[in-house]
């Protein structure tokens, strides 16, 4: 079958995609709002001192127990799948054009809206996945999982060998930070405090220093390619669109047989600082994230075989549609509630209201996502996305 050369149309779109990705990003919103609201830069004892400190140990336990990783790993393997149809149905020139836009948009935001861009390491990991494509099915399912595990080696050559792969970019960091008096003692207020852009913008600059030597310290490259090849297996081989065919009850049980008590042990090291070394962290993240998620993934698809009528469906897949605009939005509350900038409520309140305002905002993008989507076919980012990658114009308005 051939088709003429365009992004996918509404007739082409999976409704399960979209929903499984709409998910991904309210967890995504959930793991990413404490540090929008600066709680994550507070010290120990500052955490400690807010109203809700004993609700809050709760909360952060539950998140890194059913949150950290999971929903990141959804939206990588969904991008994955995204990958996979253009490189099946339009060839490697065009993906390459859509990573390098991908990329400017990715170091737009980092630069200029938030320090914790990942769209920069998507498309730097979707140039990787280019290089195979041409591999059989098989031994790419093997690198996928090779990738995923290449973090925990890494680890073991810091903790046990004294190889310090980030060390460079820390000190590159804090050397950007100084330059702008950005010291520990005013990291988490700056944000909070600065009432003009430069202020923040110098802290945005210091912030992409530190967001690089994060993706170093957390090998975070590797972990996103080995995701994006499994998500371009399962788009390669279409089987969004084979679920019946597919051992979802089985699978739903062994990955959560799995990943549950895992992802508990995971939360508690996380939790504990470490208390089995740096190695067995990593480790316990790579056996328990992947499955965990997989957990979810097979049980929302279940669930969707046989309730495929719930309106909520939907309601869901509707901010799914528009994941990028999406994602850069959160970027955009995230200012606007807490920063100096906007309502200046960074730092004042603990772990819990916070992702309680996580859940609203999602609610409020859902509402927003339906009423956009009622007259226009794309999000407006996705609309400008695609009209930069095929270089014409599309039409967004519905007819």
């Amino acid at each position: 079958m051939t088709t003429s050369l365009g992004p996918t149309t509404e007739s082409q779109r999976y409704l399960i995609l979209d929903l499984l990705r709409g998910l991904a990003l309210m967890g995504i919103a959930l793991a990413n709002f404490p540090e929008f609201a600066l709680w994550t830069f507070l010290s120990s004892d500052e955490q400690a001192a807010m109203a809700t400190a004993d609700v809050d140990e709760t909360v952060r336990f539950l998140l890194y127990m059913l949150v950290d990783g999971k929903f990141y790993s959804i939206f990588s393997v969904l991008f994955g799948v995204g990958f996979s149809l253009i490189l099946v149905r339009r060839g490697r020139r065009l993906f390459v054009r859509r990573m390098l836009i991908l990329a400017i948009i990715g170091l737009l935001h980092l630069l200029f809206i938030w320090s914790g861009d990942i769209l920069f390491l998507y498309a730097v990991g979707g140039l990787i996945l280019t290089l195979f494509i041409k591999v059989p099915d098989r031994l790419l399912f093997l690198l996928a999982l090779l990738f995923i595990m290449v973090p925990v080696g890494l680890d073991a050559l810091t903790e046990f060998a004294g190889v310090d792969f980030a060390g460079p970019f820390y000190d590159a960091w804090w050397r950007a930070a100084g330059e702008r008096g950005i010291t520990e003692e005013n990291f988490a207020s700056w944000l909070r405090d600065a009432d003009s852009y430069s202020q923040m913008f110098d802290f945005l600059v210091q912030g992409a220093y530190e967001r690089m030597w994060e993706f170093v310290d957390g090998h975070r490259l590797p972990k996103v390619v080995g995701l994006f090849i499994l998500g371009y297996l399962i788009g390669k081989n279409r089987l969004f669109a084979r679920l019946e065919e597919l051992p979802l009850r089985s699978l739903f049980g062994w990955t959560m047989v799995w990943g549950l008590p895992l992802s508990a042990l995971y939360a508690w090291s996380a939790t504990q600082g470490h208390p089995w070394g740096l190695t067995v962290h990593s480790l316990l993240y790579a056996v328990s994230v992947v499955p965990f998620a997989a957990a979810y993934v097979a049980g929302i698809c279940l669930f969707y075989q046989r309730h495929s009528e719930v309106k909520a469906f939907s309601w869901l897949a509707a901010p799914g549609r528009m994941a990028l605009t999406c994602y850069i939005t959160h970027s955009l509350f995230g200012i606007f509630l807490f920063y100096g900038l906007g309502l200046g409520l960074g730092t004042s309140f603990g772990l819990a209201y916070i992702e309680l305002t996580a859940l609203l905002v999602f609610v409020l993008q859902i509402v927003c996502c339906l009423g956009w989507l009622r007259f226009f076919t794309f999000g407006p980012l996705e609309w400008l996305w695609r009209m930069l990658t095929y270089g014409r114009h599309f039409p967004i308005r519905r007819r």
